[in-house]
C-alpha cells in the first residue's frame, strides 16, 4: 500500500465562535469556546486517513497535556507516529476566531513545531519508502528543504500548502512537484491577483499548481498551463478553518489510493479525479465546525461521487 509522509505541525486549537471579527481596539462578546486538535500538518494526516489512506505523521509535540491529547488522537486515526518527536518545548497552539458567517482568522503559536530543524534517521527513512511527501509552512523551511531533498532522491511525489506565506529561498518551489496555494496565497507568491494566471506562473515552476478558491472551486494548472476549473460542490459553510486542509488530505489519498504517482509524477488525468474527490471532501468539511473533527471519512465522499 502506498505510503503518505506527512511532515507538518500539531497544535491545539483554542476556538472562540463570535458574531464577527471584532475591530482594532474593540471588545466584543463571543459565544463558545472549545479546545480542538488540529495544525495544518496534523489536519492533512488525520484527512488522509480518513479517506483510507497509509499514513506516517513527523514532526513534534510537547511533553504536556496537549501533547499527550495529540499523540492519542494520531493513534486513534490509525497513523504511524515513530516520527513524532517530544520537544522540551510546549505543544504548539492556534487561536482561531471563528465568525457567525463561518469564516475565521488565526494566529499559530509554534512552539514544539519550531523545534523541528532537522530530520532525523528514521524520519528521512519513513519519506524514502513513501510514495507521497506532503508537507505545509508552519515548520522551519530549512526542515522542509530537508525533506525535499530525500523525497526527490527517492522518487517521492513532494506537495506543498505554502502557509502561512512565509519567505522561500530561491528555487524551493522548483523543487517540489506539486503546490496547493488558496487564492491568496497564491498572489503573495507570484504578485498575480487573476488565479488562473498565478496558477499557471506556479505550475511552470513546480509542474502542478492547485490554486483554491473556496466556494468558486479549484484551479488546476500543470506545466505552465490551467487545465481548467473544479467546480466545488455547493455547501452551507459553518466553519472553513480546515477545508483547505481537508482538500489537500482527501487530493493525496485519492493519488495514493489509485496508485497515480509513477515514478515520482502524475497524469493530468488522475490529478483531475483526485481534485473531483478533493473537492467534495472540502464542501462536507465546511458543514461542520472545528478541525479534525469535521474531516469526513472515504465512505462519505464515496457515496456523493459512486
Amino acid at each position: 500500500m502506498t505510503i503518505i509522509a506527512v511532515l507538518g505541525s500539531a497544535n491545539m486549537d483554542l476556538v472562540v465562535r463570535q458574531p464577527r471579527l471584532p475591530e482594532p481596539g474593540e471588545t466584543i462578546f463571543g459565544h463558545g469556546f472549545t479546545t480542538v486538535p488540529g495544525g495544518k500538518g496534523l489536519n492533512q494526516a488525520v484527512a488522509a486517513a480518513r479517506q483510507g489512506a497509509a499514513v506516517e505523521f513527523l514532526g513534534a509535540v510537547g511533553a504536556d497535556a496537549y501533547g499527550a491529547e495529540l499523540r492519542a488522537l494520531v493513534a486513534s486515526e490509525g497513523i504511524r507516529s515513530e516520527g513524532l518527536a517530544e520537544s522540551v518545548e510546549p505543544t504548539g497552539t492556534a487561536h482561531i476566531s471563528v465568525t457567525d458567517a463561518g469564516e475565521n482568522s488565526i494566529v499559530v503559536v509554534s512552539g514544539a513545531n519550531a523545534t523541528v530543524t532537522a530530520l532525523s534517521a528514521e524520519q528521512r527513512a519513513t519519506i524514502s519508502g513513501a510514495g507521497f511527501l506532503v508537507m505545509q509552512c508552519e515548520l522551519p523551511i530549512a526542515v522542509l528543504a530537508s525533506a525535499i531533498e530525500v523525497a526527490r532522491a527517492a522518487g517521492v511525489f513532494t506537495v506543498l500548502t505554502p502557509a502561512p506565506v512565509v519567505p522561500l529561498p530561491a528555487g524551493f518551489l522548483a523543487s517540489v512537484d506539486l503546490v496547493v496555494p488558496n487564492q491568496i496565497e497564491a498572489s503573495a507568491l507570484t504578485g498575480e491577483a487573476d488565479a488562473a494566471r498565478a496558477a499557471e506562473l506556479l505550475s511552470a515552476d513546480t509542474t502542478w499548481a492547485i490554486v483554491t478558491l473556496g466556494a468558486e472551486g479549484a484551479i488546476v494548472a500543470f506545466d505552465g498551463e490551467v487545465l481548467g476549473l473544479a467546480p466545488a460542490r455547493p455547501a452551507t459553510a459553518v466553519d472553513t478553518t480546515a477545508a483547505g486542509d481537508s482538500f489537500v488530505g482527501a487530493l493525496v489519498a485519492r493519488l495514493a489510493a489509485t496508485d497515480a504517482a509513477v515514478a515520482g509524477s502524475v497524469s493530468p488525468e488522475a490529478m483531475v479525479d483526485a481534485v473531483r474527490w478533493a473537492t467534495v471532501a472540502a464542501s462536507l468539511t465546511v458543514t461542520r465546525p472545528g478541525a479534525t473533527e469535521s474531516l469526513p471519512m472515504l465512505a462519505e465522499v464515496a457515496a456523493i461521487l459512486g
